[in-house]
């Protein structure tokens, strides 16, 4: 793979990661996640654990690390959706 396929990888896993940031941030100020639905949460978390299989099975870096993000943010998406009283 060259420096320019990777770099691209890089630019969609960074925009991919923080896709995420929003809403966190939004549900943490908010103390609110009653709207998300915790199956969609479930099924990020469930895709990204194979994404981080799949991308350690290629040594994929932007694979990985997007991933990575990805889903500390859906588990902590999570989280808030266990602990936050519904309003």
């Amino acid at each position: 793979m060259n420096n320019w396929t990777e770099f691209i990888g890089y630019v969609g896993s960074f925009l991919t990661s923080i896709t995420f940031i929003p809403q966190v941030y939004k549900s943490w100020k908010s103390k609110s996640v009653g709207d998300l639905s915790v199956w969609m949460i479930l099924i990020v978390i469930t895709s990204t654990i194979v994404w981080l299989v799949y991308g350690f099975g290629i040594n994929s870096g932007p694979v990985i690390s997007a991933n990575t993000v990805v889903l500390t943010l859906s588990l902590v998406l999570f989280y808030f959706k266990l602990t936050f009283k519904k309003q």
